[in-house]
């Protein structure tokens, strides 16, 4: 068996779009400077896909701790992974806010900067004198998005929070998991990634805000964990509210429509089915063999369908679990209906669509060489984004933010760093 380390860079040959190494920035964001005071995964994230599409970021971190992310996942020859690619394309800088002549570099780099993002808990900066009062005293142009666990009011404001938090509460992990079994967390930063998705839509419309106004005026944006992956999870506060109905666990089935599920292949594969569509299930129904349901009156809604779950999915599992998986992935796409393998991450580096359309791209690495990664999100066709650089060690750009573009002392700096105020 092709050891899935070396497959992929047959696969994925550098140059692949998004691949294209240290270079001068491209993309729609060309010419925005962006501090990331961000920890751990929302908010850097926010930032990873502003310098994809070419803002020049400037990654913040304690001179001494550094970002918490770099102490999660897997790691080779003790390099992060995962740092690798929500720190690409960002200069990383060794600072300490905490420090008031840390907190002054700070003020000289957000006067030069048009969007801050930062997740200390609520009140932190306010207690370092680099609020956003005072920031936009020295940068009335400054867009300053806020990322904290419950917003940076109400009564939930101080506490600590974390994704998994938001994954409580949203409602999330209530509707996941089999209907007898406990309410179940994802495996992954769900709530984090969806919120760094949704922190760089605000901070593109603050600055197109900006642009609009005569002033010229930044603004702060108050962004919450918990909030976008409300909006994620779905109608259940309006469902409660208008019906009395608490949704409860259906595991892999859906409320909405049926057939829906993952069903397993005789050669021991999974596959998922979506049946959203009304022809959509009469495709797949006819395909498994039993076109006489389609007749029933409850089959003509995905309400019906679901409250005969039980009858559909044995239907499809049996007339699935009889082929194998190229089999089912051939005979459904040939009949117009929706089905995906169930990936782990080998069947996704090993999938053609993923490999033909560089949603993976290889990028060179100062430290591991060629690393396969996630490409840029979208495609644009006049602006396209690219990976210039992989995350970088604590510190590397340091003395060429502050001392060459900053027009720091050398002596200054390393005054600095004797007290481990910069790094």
């Amino acid at each position: 068996m092709t050891d899935p380390r070396d497959e992929p860079r047959a696969l994925f040959p550098e140059g692949a779009e998004g691949a294209a190494g240290e270079g001068p920035a491209a993309g729609p964001l060309a010419g925005l400077t962006v501090i990331d005071a961000a920890t751990i995964l929302a908010g850097p994230l926010c930032a990873q896909l502003l310098g994809d599409y070419g803002a020049d970021v400037i990654k913040i971190e304690h001179p001494v701790a550094g970002d918490g992310l770099r102490g999660h996942g897997h790691a080779k020859d003790g390099h992060p992974l995962w740092w690798k690619e929500v720190a690409r394309n960002k200069r990383t800088v060794g600072l300490s806010l905490s420090d008031p002549e840390g907190a002054d570099v700070f003020r000289r780099l957000a006067v030069r900067a048009d969007v801050l993002v930062e997740s200390f808990r609520p009140g932190t900066l306010e207690r370092w004198g680099i609020g956003p009062d005072e920031l936009h005293s020295l940068n009335p142009g400054l867009v300053i998005v806020r990322i904290s666990g419950f917003g940076q009011r109400g009564p939930y404001a101080g506490r600590a929070g974390f994704g998994t938090l938001a994954e409580a509460m949203s409602g999330f992990a209530h509707l996941t998991g089999e209907p007898e079994g406990p309410p179940t967390l994802p495996a992954f930063g769900l709530a984090d990634s969806v919120c760094g998705i949704a922190a760089s839509s605000a901070a593109m419309m603050a600055l197109f805000a900006r642009e609009r106004d005569p002033l010229r005026r930044g603004q702060v944006v108050d962004l919450s964990l918990l909030e976008p992956l409300l909006a994620a999870v779905g109608p259940s506060p309006t469902v409660y509210d208008q019906l009395g109905v608490v949704e409860r666990r259906h595991g892999n089935r859906s409320t909405n429509n049926a057939p829906r599920n993952t069903y397993r292949t005789s050669d021991g594969h999974w596959v998922a089915v979506s049946t959203s569509a009304q022809a959509i299930a009469e495709r797949v129904m006819r395909l498994v063999e039993h076109p006489e349901v389609i007749d029933e009156p409850w089959f003509a809604t995905g309400g019906g369908r679901a409250q005969h779950a039980d009858l559909l999915d044995g239907m499809v599992a049996g007339w699935i679990g009889a082929r194998t998986r190229e089999v089912v992935i051939e005979e459904f796409t040939a009949a117009g209906a929706a089905v995906a393998p169930v990936y782990d991450a080998r069947g996704l580096v090993d999938d053609p669509h993923v490999r033909e359309t560089g949603m993976l791209t290889r990028v060179r690495d100062e430290d591991l060489g060629p690393l396969l990664m996630h490409n840029v999100m979208w495609r644009m066709s006049r602006s396209p984004g690219a990976i210039r650089f992989t995350g970088r060690a604590l510190g590397a750009d340091t003395d060429a933010v502050l001392i060459k573009e900053l027009g720091l002392d050398p002596a200054e700096v390393a005054r600095l760093r004797e007290r481990r105020a910069v790094r």
